[in-house]
């Protein structure tokens, strides 16, 4: 792929045009989209303009937003080229990796993926990390026994973890897969539940149901449920257990109390990753009693081996209103 830069004459000294030859067009068709709407996508995103002559894409703008662009329109191609598709999503998450979002992380967390690309491939699909802070929190789960992920919704801390845990499952690193959730109603009285005791807890679970559904076939979910090397549980299950050789989620821990997380963190076992994620802003314990997630980061911050990852609205990667919705409530927390 050749690149080369020029100034139009006259111009505008920043604004100069940046040249991309692709060889293969075919390939190229592909990362315009029908009637260009990558390249509109990505116009918008990065306020340049991109034009295609031949096998060649002309991107005009500032310097800054040129290079980023160029650097977008080369992560695609390249993954078009690999046999892997391109949506609005991947759009997304390519501009967001690209160019200065990387270095909002810290120094080691920069070093630990400027490598190369992180991908967890699951039976039914391959997820990428669409943010810098996704990228290093998806490292940190494979790196460490115990991980915390905490950041508004939207943020895929759930989901990176579960397909992870996906991961390591079908790869015979963990004998199985356990997913927890505080049953806690969610400011509202669900009232007396019909049905067994699974019937019973499972509205609070299906969130995790929907996480493994997108990485495992239907059938293979309700297979390895019934042989019991996926379990799905509420929080107070867990208690007298020693979870050995498991990947272990616990899920909206911002509505465990103090006494629950520690039970629960005391329950990691030889051979297991514990990750704990949650949103510190969507606690819906009663009123008085702490959460057991602000303890656990107040107590547990400085030991070497327990990593915590934090998220912020950029990295919502639900419908961009999300994003907006969580800036305008967090722009408010402090008059409320």
């Amino acid at each position: 792929m050749a690149i080369s830069t020029m100034p139009p004459e006259g111009s505008n000294p920043n604004v100069s045009e940046t040249l991309l030859e692709f060889p293969d067009n075919r390939v190229l068709i592909d990362l315009c989209g029908e009637y260009d709407r990558n390249l509109a996508q990505i116009e918008q995103k990065l306020a340049v303009q991109i034009l295609r002559r031949g096998n060649v894409l002309a991107v005009f703008g500032e310097a800054g937003s040129r290079e980023r662009a160029a650097e977008v329109l080369q992560d695609l191609y390249e993954k078009l080229e690999s046999g892997r598709s391109v949506d609005a999503g991947e759009i997304d998450g390519t501009i967001r990796l690209a160019g200065p979002d990387a270095a909002t992380l810290e120094g080691d967390q920069i070093e630990m993926f400027s490598a190369g690309l992180v991908e967890v491939k699951t039976r039914k699909k391959t997820v990428m990390p669409r943010t810098a802070a996704q990228k290093a929190y998806v490292q940190s789960l494979f790196k460490n026994e115990l991980a915390f992920g905490i950041g508004p919704a939207g943020t895929g801390k759930t989901y990176l973890a579960v397909a992870v845990g996906v991961n390591l499952f079908i790869g015979g690193h963990v004998d199985k897969i356990i997913l927890s959730r505080p049953a806690v109603e969610a400011g509202e009285r669900l009232g007396f539940l019909p049905g067994d005791m699974k019937d019973k807890v499972d509205p609070y679970m299906q969130p995790l149901y929907d996480a493994l559904n997108d990485f495992l076939p239907d059938k293979q979910v309700a297979k390895l449920i019934e042989d019991k090397k996926i379990e799905i549980a509420p929080l107070a299950f867990m208690r007298g257990r020693t979870l050995s050789n498991a990947f272990v989620v616990l899920d909206e821990a911002q509505n465990a109390t103090t006494m629950q997380m520690k039970m629960f963190l005391t329950r990691l076992g030889e051979g297991s990753r514990m990750v704990i994620t949650g949103d510190r802003t969507q606690v819906d314990l009663p009123r008085g009693v702490s959460s057991g997630l602000r303890d656990a980061e107040r107590l547990l911050g400085n030991i070497k081996d327990i990593s915590f990852n934090y998220f912020t609205a950029k990295d919502v990667v639900r419908h961009p209103l999300v994003a907006k919705i969580i800036e305008a409530y967090e722009a408010d927390a402090p008059r409320s």
